[in-house]
């Protein structure tokens, strides 16, 4: 936004100077003005579109994360479930041939 406005008194000055020129230089003045302002309010939205796909990114990352997190959360503790079925049933057998 900042940008815009620096773009925008820029070009008012320049209108003033080139009121002092020729009509082919007010108008290459002009053209070139409107290129500028275009330039740069493409590279302002192309990148504001950066940020949104970095904040996209960064929260997809964010989920994986905390799935992957959840996922190893329930896996371990199936074996310690696993692991603890076994020792019952080992000590079952041991307790059933005393």
């Amino acid at each position: 936004m900042r940008k815009l406005i620096v773009t925008a008194a820029a070009a008012f000055a320049l209108v003033g100077v080139a009121a002092c020129s020729n009509p082919a230089e007010k108008a290459a003045d002009s053209q070139a003005d409107a290129i500028q302002a275009t330039g740069e309010a493409n590279a302002e939205k192309l990148e504001a579109d950066a940020k949104a796909t970095q904040a996209q990114a960064d929260a997809a990352a964010d989920t994986a994360v905390a799935q992957g997190e959840a996922n190893a959360d329930s896996m371990k503790a199936a074996a310690d479930q696993t692991k603890a079925n076994a020792d019952a049933q080992a000590d079952a057998v041991k307790d059933a041939a005393h």
